[in-house]
């Protein structure tokens, strides 16, 4: 019978042994018979029976005692014991259930017997099943973990691969789960300063991080290129709105900081406020969400349209997820907005902030109820951040050095097409401007935004003089630029060999009106102004450079020693 059971029968009296070893065996099980408590726990241990009847009184060690070695035995297996007693007093009987799993009063009844056993080992069924299901699970959940291990470790590599470890940063981030719905990018650009993103995806650990590797790699990819912010979160909603599914999205606040220009351009898409702090004057500006999250509209309809605040030195920028202010404490009650505004609002030191908003966290003895992060970043001068060398593709062959090349970027292209990072891919094939490579992006980069703004689109840098005026110096760019029906932008590229090395000539014209390089020049001297230094960061970065008298010409030069 396929329910055949190994049954042990421990009892001390001849005739009783003998009759229930017949009324079990007619029952179709096997059958092994001990006369005292010693002699069955010896036989447990060794023919493993999958069931025990018991006799309570027996000499030499008694039914509780042998029961509780036999459990010890039997290890994490039920082996279910039914003890047989003509015991009758009550606590006998519950001493009974507790060592063992059930009793049989003497005289015994075939048919309760049966009925027993056949109960007995329905539990012990169940339970061993319910041993290979817990094995089973822990198993798939050691993979699963392993997976996990492998996964974060890569996804760590990735999402952490740029410069969090900044001297001007300071960043917090405590993952609700293994895999964190917060992702922290901040990747130092090639042309100076950097690119910084919060993210906040729906809900937390693995399944919001999906979507992380993939927006971390445009976020470095493009970065590294030389792409604009606007480019950059352009491409980030696109390939998330394609492979995010259905309600699946990321609030997120990027930022571009130049160190040279001493600005913050500002993009908030479904993040609380951040808040720039103004280190002299302890004014506190709002960076206001105004746009939906990444991944929710379609190309065609996302706004990549930021705002512009000049920053000084020691000025700070805060960034949070909605982690923060979610907090709750023991009641329930969030730590919310206006607690974190009153630390803001304290009059604590500039570089005591960071500290300030964690104490208060702290001291609220609130518990996560999502994934928390904050970063600080600070305005600093541009040399005091050590930016690691620039990372390029060798194919190994040689490049030429002695090529012209001519571009010339038209009305249209100016509106949607940023030539930096095409320009700037192809000189980096020369392997002699590799080593100038961050100097070369800020003076393409300086060249093309002083031809487009102050000759295509004739701006007046003057009216940067302060806050107020660089916010509408950047709102007039935007409408003048969308706009724009005629003018261009023309590069000349040429390549030189020379003795010991080479030069590179570039050449940039627009189709402005020029300017009185002179009177520029002279305005520059004026170190407090918010306008005006890009010449003379220009001039500075370039082995020479030099203006047409009309200011419509640029001409710089860069030169290089051949390696040895």
């Amino acid at each position: 019978m396929s329910n055949r059971l190994s049954i042990l029968i421990a009892e001390d009296s001849a005739a009783d042994r003998m009759l229930l070893s017949t009324i079990v065996s007619r029952q179709g099980h096997r059958v092994l018979t001990a006369s005292n408590g010693l002699e069955a726990v010896a036989l447990f241990e060794q023919e493993r029976p999958q069931l025990v009847l018991m006799d309570a009184l027996m000499p030499v060690m008694d039914g509780f005692e042998a029961s509780r070695r036999i459990k010890v035995a039997a290890g994490e297996a039920l082996v279910p014991i039914i003890f047989l007693t003509s015991l009758t007093e009550n606590e006998a009987l519950v001493r009974c259930l507790e060592v063992g799993d059930d009793f049989l009063a003497k005289p015994y009844n075939q048919i309760i017997l049966q009925a027993k056993i056949t109960a007995m080992d329905r539990l012990r069924r169940l339970q061993q099943t319910v041993l290979e299901q817990r094995d089973l699970i822990a198993k798939h959940n050691e993979h699963l973990l392993t997976e996990q291990r492998v996964a974060k470790a890569v996804f760590d590599k990735v999402a952490h691969s740029g410069c969090l470890s900044a001297a001007n940063i300071r960043y917090l981030q405590s993952p609700f789960a293994l895999f964190n719905g917060d992702l922290l990018l901040a990747a130092f650009k090639p042309s100076g300063g950097m690119h910084v993103l919060l993210g906040d995806f729906t809900g937390h650990g693995l399944p919001a991080a999906i979507g992380a590797m993939p927006l971390a790699e445009v976020f470095y990819g493009m970065t590294a290129k030389g792409f604009s912010m606007a480019e950059i979160l352009r491409e980030m909603n696109a390939k998330l709105k394609r492979i995010l599914p259905v309600g699946v999205f990321c609030c997120a606040t990027m930022l571009n900081l130049s160190f040279q220009r001493r600005v913050v351009e500002v993009w908030n898409g479904g993040l609380p406020n951040g808040h720039l702090l103004h280190a002299d004057s302890g004014e506190r500006v709002p960076l206001v969400s105004r746009h939906l999250p990444l991944g929710v509209l379609d190309p065609g309809s996302f706004k990549d349209v930021y705002e512009v605040h000049p920053l000084s030195l020691g000025d700070r920028i805060f960034l949070l997820s909605d982690g923060v202010l979610e907090t709750c404490d023991a009641s329930g009650q969030l730590f919310g907005e206006d607690r974190l505004l009153r630390v803001l609002a304290a009059g604590h030191r500039p570089e005591s902030l960071f500290d300030e908003i964690q104490a208060a966290l702290a001291a609220f003895r609130g518990e996560a109820q999502d994934d928390v992060s904050m970063i600080e970043l600070a305005m600093v001068e541009d040399g005091q951040l050590a930016r690691p060398p620039l990372a390029f593709s060798d194919s190994g062959q040689s490049s030429a050095l002695d090529w012209a090349a001519s571009f010339e970027f038209r009305a249209e292209a100016l509106k949607r097409f940023n030539p930096l990072p095409f320009l700037l891919q192809l000189l980096m094939e020369v392997q002699g401007l590799r080593a100038r490579g961050g100097a070369l992006y800020t003076v393409m980069a300086e060249l093309y935004s002083n031809a487009l703004e102050h000759g295509v689109l004739r701006l007046d840098s003057a009216l940067k003089s302060d806050a107020q005026g660089f916010s509408l110096y950047y709102l007039e760019r935007g409408r003048r630029l969308r706009a724009l029906d005629k003018g261009l932008v023309k590069f000349e590229l040429e390549l030189l060999p020379e003795a010991g090395g080479g030069c590179l000539r570039i050449r940039v014209q627009d189709s402005g009106e020029g300017f009185d390089v002179a009177d520029v020049m002279a305005r520059q001297a004026d170190g407090g102004s918010l306008c005006g230094r890009g010449m003379r960061l220009v001039r500075q970065l370039s082995d020479h450079c030099e203006w047409s008298a009309d200011g419509r010409i640029t001409i710089v030069e860069f030169r290089w020693a051949a390696q040895a």
